[in-house]
């Protein structure tokens, strides 16, 4: 056996209910005493607690699916302008993508506080859109230095955005299995998330308040990260991060719905993957197979299915198949051709029973 895996530098703090002590306590550690916070107004209420313990000097509130190059410039002078020395994310996926890009220029550390299942505040991974054009990175510079999971701060997320959310974490886990950099470390950490994150949703979308399954699923969702950091980005968040970019589609809903078309057009040529992914559904469905296993969550959580529901135009097909054609891996499980992946979006699109 011969691999070589680098294990990302991060605090995380597990503290429910906790929030705003362990946020003050990391910003603290850090040095910081001059504190961007950056939150939505959407996020307002859960972030006043925390911002009533920590030296704001400026809370910003513009944030924006798939992080705009102009909002994320906008904010890097507003960190700029105040003279902060520490960034305080509040939100989601999008939230603490702002903040990566905020610290990607500025060289500013991130205190990253999740309100969904996102995994970004887990990874090195930055992504800014121009245009109908979104690009990923990696960057040192945007890992956060620490995270507070807090689940007390996700006992209000909407049901609907529980599932796309947890599935998009899902989905860092199934592409990890087979991402471009992916070794044994990555797979046996993907392997655990996928066990924690079927044990964790049906019980979250349940109960939504459940803090025990919040705490279960955000634990998976953190597996699911920290795997995809090392693993690098495969079929699925490709074609997921074009389609999002070109036709503006919400992010967790789009990988919710991508992800199953992905695990069976790969599964078959990744027998090691689809095993791992079979055994770790199994251990909470029963089920035999790597599909089975995802239908049968998805059935659990009566999950997204089709990406014509979330806007995106049937002839958007033809449009991105170029763009995700020049973006995936050259070593993707199974060949792509121009064919088999038109397949796999119209079938998506339309949002087909998987055969």
């Amino acid at each position: 056996m011969r691999f070589t895996h680098e294990t990302l530098p991060q605090r995380v703090v597990f503290a429910a209910g906790k929030s705003p002590a362990a946020v003050a306590a990391e910003v603290h550690a850090l040095g910081g005493s001059k504190v961007m916070l950056i939150a939505s107004d959407r996020e307002r209420g859960l972030a006043d607690p925390i911002a009533a313990e920590i030296p704001v000097v400026l809370r910003h509130e513009e944030v924006v699916m798939h992080v705009p190059v102009e909002v994320a410039e906008r904010a890097r002078r507003a960190a700029t302008g105040v003279g902060a020395d520490i960034l305080v994310s509040v939100g989601g996926g999008s939230t603490t993508g702002l903040a990566k890009a905020v610290a990607m220029t500025t060289g500013l550390p991130i205190v990253a506080v999740p309100t969904t299942y996102a995994g970004s505040e887990a990874t090195n991974v930055w992504g800014l859109t121009r245009g109908e054009t979104k690009t990923t990175g990696v960057d040192s510079k945007v890992l956060p230095a620490s995270v507070v999971y807090d689940a007390g701060l996700l006992t209000t997320l909407p049901g609907e955005m529980t599932v796309a959310s947890g599935l998009n974490a899902m989905a860092h886990c199934v592409d990890s299995m087979w991402g471009p950099r992916t070794d044994p470390i990555d797979r046996a950490l993907a392997q655990e998330g996928i066990r924690a994150l079927a044990t964790g949703l049906p019980t979250v979308a349940d109960d939504s308040t459940s803090v025990g399954g919040i705490e279960q699923t955000l634990y998976g969702a953190y597996l699911a990260a920290v795997a995809f950091a090392s693993a690098g980005s495969g079929m699925h968040h490709k074609i997921c991060h074009v389609l999002g970019g070109m036709f503006n589609l919400p992010h967790a809903q789009t990988h919710a719905v991508v992800l199953p078309y992905v695990l069976a057009f790969n599964a078959p040529h990744a027998p090691e993957a689809e095993a791992r992914i079979a055994q770790a559904f199994g251990a909470v469905f029963r089920t035999r197979e790597a599909s089975a296993g995802l239908a049968a969550l998805r059935q659990a959580l009566d999950a997204p299915r089709a990406l014509r529901d979330y806007g995106m135009p049937e002839n958007g097909i033809a449009k991105a198949l170029g763009p995700i054609m020049k973006a995936l891996p050259a070593d993707n499980p199974t060949p792509v051709t121009a064919e088999n992946l038109t397949a796999l979006l119209e079938a998506a699109w339309a949002g087909d029973p998987i055969n």
